[in-house]
């Protein structure tokens, strides 16, 4: 593994390494927390750029649902402030760093953004790339450029944070990102359906998310802990808690000929169930 080169502290530290290291053509590898480190092919880099002190929030404004802070601001810090207001990241970046022998919760903003991969309501609520807003970032040449804006209906020409959420840090480095934040639900539960084969399983979702049903996440596990390790057909259900409760008596009413027996699993176990799911 390569040794850590620089640290930065600020956008112009960034901006000098980068020089620099053109200057000797010399190939980095970029990190945040390193949580994602696993994600892709292992790099040859002979030099690693270190992210994690470029962190903190800058702004956050809950009456607009913009936040902007540093790249390398761990995601557990933003979502800790999102959950005080009542908001939260809907495009619920995913935990996989314990696949790698990592520490849980140790991935950053930037790294979310960079690696684009969202969680069980990408498509219901969008993509990382539907909530990246914009942001500040050296390119190549070690040139700053800022990109998007800080506000939810912007027009700027080309929409740079779309491209660049997932590339990786293959055509420039963050040094400042702002998102989209959104209104958390108000409870969350989950519908379960216990023992149907795959077939019973799709039939059952495709009918689920044709009906009027506001469904937030839809998932198949062949082994389910929560309903006690046989295979489950998960529906995620989010809003007030009566209107959960209406909505899994009208996602029961749909589902009877399929699915004569349900289990519908309440927030502590419903929350856990999705966060395993998207890691």
């Amino acid at each position: 593994m390569p040794m850590v080169s620089c640290k930065p502290s600020t956008p112009g530290d960034v901006a000098g390494f980068v020089r620099d290291m053109r200057a000797a053509a010399t190939p980095f590898e970029i990190i945040g927390s390193g949580a994602m480190r696993g994600y892709g092919p292992p790099s040859a880099a002979a030099a690693v750029l270190d992210m994690s002190g470029l962190a903190g929030i800058i702004d956050y404004n809950p009456s607009e649902l913009v936040l902007t802070a540093r790249p390398g601001t761990p995601l557990a810090e933003v979502r800790a402030l999102l959950a005080a207001s009542g908001q939260h990241l809907a495009f619920e970046p995913p935990d996989l760093a314990p696949l790698w022998a990592g520490k849980a919760g140790a991935g950053t903003l930037g790294g979310a953004l960079a690696t684009g991969l969202s969680g069980p309501r990408r498509p219901f609520a969008g993509a990382a790339r539907d909530h990246f807003l914009g942001f500040e970032a050296i390119n190549g040449s070690g040139e700053c450029f800022v990109a998007g804006g800080k506000v939810l209906k912007n027009v700027t020409g080309y929409d740079l944070p779309k491209l660049m959420a997932g590339s990786l840090g293959t055509l420039a480095i963050f040094t400042e990102v702002t998102v989209k934040a959104l209104p958390a639900p108000a409870h969350t539960a989950t519908l379960a359906l216990p023992g149907l084969g795959l077939a019973e399983a799709l039939a059952a979702m495709q009918l689920a998310l044709g009906s009027n049903v506001t469904i937030t996440g839809a998932a198949h596990l062949p082994s389910c802990a929560a309903i006690g390790g046989g295979p489950a057909t998960l529906f995620r259900l989010e809003g007030g808690p009566r209107a959960v409760a209406a909505q899994a008596d009208d996602l029961r009413a749909a589902l009877k000929l399929l699915a004569p027996h349900t289990e519908l699993l309440p927030a502590p176990e419903s929350l856990a169930l999705w966060q395993q799911i998207g890691a």
